[in-house]
């Protein structure tokens, strides 16, 4: 359905997707929950990391990043198989069902109509530009295996590349479909990176989420003392709302500064984003990013008016009680789409 943003004044359409019962994209092979026998036969290190909770079932504890890490691990090679994945500690170990997501909503972005049916392109003539793709480089992982994709991921920091490089070159059955690039200024988002001779059909992109180190600190120690609230509420015990670990959890959550927090934080990256997209108007089909920050959606849109884009859409994830925004936008026209999809397939 399309709609125009009440706040606007531009006639840029803004479309919002669907939302689903159960939260996650139908596609989402994490919207059922965790299969831990299955994910354990897959990956026996995952085994002294699972208990049953205070409901009976099996599960982790999810302040302990070890526990993440190997649930991660299991995820990527029981549902995708990947069979090596390794981060360096101290960098971010992200939940896979959410970032899954967002790959699932991409592709239906690229969807292609024939015949009144919409079709998800797949395969090698999907190129994809990863910007912050990270040591863990999850998004090329389940964009490659969920549906074949080219990636090109790109980073402020060559440890992260380097890591990302390793990640696939120890997956023989898809080395092939990840070059990485170092973006050596990181006041830049896309130049330095997107090439005279590229052409992308999307990009994708989840911003740091804060503004400063004492921020992102901050935020994790918060949610820790979250999941130890809502465990303590769930088995009725009193007091035990900080876990034991927090320090560590933090040091071991928090992630390196390119990856959880930037001068000025999300709003001055969506900013400097979306200002630099348009170097590359007639280079990407779709420009997509997350967006985390609710009050940070309208500043972004706005902008994107003054651009004068052809189309934005913006895209409702809910994982849990968590709202998180898609934000896609396209300078090419309706008949210059149909011409960039029609030299897609002759690619």
């Amino acid at each position: 359905m399309n709609k125009t943003d009440s706040n606007l004044t531009s006639n840029i359409p803004v479309k919002a997707a669907a939302r689903l019962n159960k939260g996650m994209h139908s596609r989402n092979l994490h919207n059922t929950g965790y299969d831990f026998e299955a994910l354990i036969g897959s990956y026996n290190a995952l085994k002294s990391f699972v208990n049953p909770n205070d409901f009976g079932n099996l599960s982790i504890d999810f302040s302990s990043p070890n526990a993440v890490k190997a649930l991660n691990t299991a995820l990527l090679k029981y549902h995708y198989g990947v069979d090596y994945w390794d981060i360096p500690q101290g960098f971010l170990c992200p939940p896979i069902p959410g970032r899954a997501d967002y790959i699932h909503h991409i592709a239906d972005l690229l969807a292609v109509k024939k015949a009144s049916k919409s079709q998800i392109p797949k395969g090698n003539k999907i190129s994809a530009l990863d910007i912050g793709t990270g040591a863990n480089v999850i998004y090329p992982l389940l964009g490659v295996q969920s549906y074949g994709w080219q990636f090109v991921g790109s980073d402020v920091d060559p440890v992260s590349i380097d890591n990302a490089q390793q990640i696939f070159a120890r997956n023989p059955k898809i080395s092939r479909k990840l070059s990485c690039r170092l973006q050596r200024d990181p006041q830049h988002v896309f130049s330095g990176i997107i090439n005279p001779d590229d052409r992308f059909d999307v990009t994708l992109c989840n911003p740091p989420f804060h503004a400063s180190l004492a921020e992102a600190n901050a935020g994790t120690a918060r949610k820790l003392t979250n999941l130890a609230a809502n465990r303590a509420a769930k088995s009725g015990q009193k007091g035990a709302t900080k876990p034991t670990n927090i320090d560590t959890a933090v040091l071991n959550f928090g992630g390196q500064k390119a990856e959880l927090w930037c001068d000025g934080g999300e709003r001055q990256f969506l900013h400097n984003m979306i200002n630099e997209s348009q170097l590359f108007a007639n280079q990407c089909l779709w420009f997509t990013t997350l967006v985390s920050k609710k009050e940070n959606l309208q500043p972004a849109q706005a902008m994107l008016q003054k651009l004068k884009v052809h189309e934005v859409r913006v895209i409702d994830m809910h994982q849990g009680n968590k709202i998180t925004r898609i934000l896609a936008w396209t300078f090419l026209t309706a008949e210059q789409q149909l011409l960039w999809q029609k030299y897609r397939e002759l690619r």
